[in-house]
């Protein structure tokens, strides 16, 4: 649903946690009215640049329906992509 700061703080968290592998849980956005266009924008421009994975881009779920967004919840797989920190490397 449309937010603030706080929304964009938290979804960009959980976002990162996943992409760290802390969680495998389905991330989702209900894009309302088109409000978010312009993050979906934004996060394509980093994958086209090579600063985002299509992998991690595809762990966020979106739809401007509520039923779709939920099917897609429910059949959600968490992508296996190696892990950008582990305790070898640290």
């Amino acid at each position: 649903m449309p937010g603030g700061f706080g929304t964009m703080e938290e979804l960009f968290e959980m976002l990162t946690w996943a992409q760290l592998g802390l969680h495998k849980k389905p991330i989702a956005i209900l894009n309302v009215n088109g409000f978010y266009d312009d993050l979906l924008a934004m996060i394509q421009s980093m994958v086209q640049k090579g600063f985002l994975r299509k992998e991690n881009q595809q762990m966020l779920l979106c739809s401007d329906s509520i039923n779709s967004l939920l099917e897609q919840i429910q059949h959600y797989k968490a992508p296996n992509v190696p892990k950008w920190l582990n305790k070898e490397s640290t």
